[in-house]
């Protein structure tokens, strides 16, 4: 094929293992590497007002577009960016350069991707243009699991994992080339918007934060260099990831996952060589094992497609078939996106219906006991102490159910409740059991999944 290649990246912001870049630097005279500030992104919530990228997010998003620019400037191309939907931008380019030949993108799972899609596909049917797409937001393969169709995928975690560790193989990653084809004649690369123009202000950086990195793919490689094999943190990792103060305590891919600066396929061969150059243990196992759940939670959004953000819902186990529920609190939940550095669809979805007890569970009726997560991994109340400065004066454990003490304990931590701090707004009867108990020690090798609203899949996410 010659002609131009337009590449839309979205999620895939990385010039490494990147199928869409591979396949145009061979198919095609000249390459245009684009991304698109939606502006669908940048509204606000329909129910709740939130706007849907929050100043954080955005600040992370705009210094991954930012490297990525750079990271393909030095190998004789750039990033071409434009403000608008991606369907629109890339039927203006089309008009306006008459030479496309093909559109590459990766395929997205969730519904607002897909309906991208569907108005690119319309848009090169109508200009004649190939369409061209590859899948690789995952560690295995869509079409290497042992499970076709897709609507034969288990409904309960461990029954995929086994499967897919021993049927499937990791593809190897791709290398970019050195150098790469030029932009199209006469196309912009543009300017990127900054904060301002997007509609945020810039946020500051909290000095108490366990994430104080930067965007792009040069940060994202670095916390792997340092994590792996400038410290050896990553053979600690499963006995240190349930931690919540600090850097060091878990790997910290996840935001940069989200937005593809980093692959999947990428970390699992860097494991492999961690494991033959240095050790193999259980830790870095459970790196791999992580990285398999945010595959999971991608292939149930496959499977399940609208259904995971429905009010009533939603799957269960196959000996039960499709649980029927409602789902108290999951706008709620979802509107907390607008915080959350490493939004990512699928992940914070299927992870959000787990811990409500309605999505992929093999136990019936679980709900989330945020006292017992709290004694079990803050036992202390270090992490409540360190973002609730409300609560500081009081000591230990009982931190986490205030409301429980007496009149003078309250009074001695300077605390009133409805005043200085605010009265629960509900009480769960299982929580009873958990008050004025010493938290007990912790066996890390038998601890149970945390909280995936707060670090998503697991602790690649912190």
């Amino acid at each position: 094929m010659s002609g131009t290649a337009i590449c839309l990246l979205r999620c895939d912001l990385r010039a490494h293992d990147n199928q869409v870049l591979h396949w145009a630097q061979s198919s095609a005279d000249f390459v245009v590497p684009l991304y698109c500030f939606d502006p669908r992104h940048l509204l606000l919530t329909h129910r709740c007002g939130f706007p849907k990228t929050g100043p954080h997010r955005l600040r992370f998003l705009l210094e991954s577009v930012k490297d990525l620019r750079e990271t393909l400037k030095k190998k004789g191309s750039t990033l071409v960016v434009r403000k608008g939907k991606p369907e629109d931008v890339v039927r203006d380019l089309i008009t306006q350069l008459g030479s496309v030949s093909a559109v590459a993108f990766h395929e997205e799972a969730t519904q607002e991707e897909l309906d991208v899609e569907q108005g690119l596909r319309q848009v090169c049917s109508q200009h004649g243009v190939k369409i061209q797409t590859f899948w690789g937001s995952t560690l295995y393969h869509r079409d290497d699991l042992p499970f076709r169709p897709i609507a034969r995928l288990p409904d309960v975690y461990t029954h995929f994992r086994k499967a897919v560790e021993s049927e499937a193989k990791v593809r190897p990653t791709l290398r970019m080339a050195d150098q790469l084809k030029p932009l199209a004649p006469g196309v912009e690369e543009g300017c990127i918007p900054t904060m301002e123009d997007l509609g945020q202000k810039d946020p500051v950086t909290d000095p108490r934060t366990a994430f104080p990195c930067s965007g792009g793919e040069t940060q994202a490689l670095m916390r792997l260099q340092y994590y792996f094999w400038d410290t050896n943190l990553v053979a600690s990792y499963k006995e240190t990831r349930n931690g919540l103060v600090g850097m060091d305590y878990s790997t910290k891919f996840a935001p940069w996952l989200a937005l593809g600066c980093i692959s999947p396929r990428y970390i699992y061969e860097q494991i492999r060589k961690y494991e033959k150059e240095r050790t193999a243990n259980q830790s870095t196992y459970w790196v791999l094992f992580e990285l398999l759940w945010r595959d999971y939670f991608r292939f149930v959004a496959l499977k399940y497609g609208r259904r995971i953000f429905s009010l009533r819902v939603v799957y269960s186990f196959p000996q039960q078939g499709f649980k029927v529920k409602r789902s108290p609190g999951k706008r709620t939940l979802s509107s907390s996106t607008v915080g959350k550095v490493d939004y990512d669809v699928c992940s914070n979805y299927g992870n959000w219906l787990y811990s409500a007890g309605i999505g992929n569970d093999p136990r019936d009726n679980r709900k989330f006991n945020m006292i017992k997560q709290g004694l079990d991994y803050d036992g202390n109340g270090d992490y409540v102490r360190l973002w609730v400065p409300e609560l500081q004066g009081i000591k230990g454990a009982d931190i986490h159910t205030p409301w429980a003490l007496n009149s003078a304990a309250l009074a001695q931590a300077g605390v009133t409740l409805g005043e200085t701090y605010p009265q629960p707004v509900v009480t769960a009867p299982e929580w009873s059991r958990h008050i004025n108990q010493r938290p007990r020690p912790i066996d890390r090798g038998r601890l149970q999944r945390t909280f995936f609203n707060c670090i998503s899949y697991s602790t690649l996410e912190k």
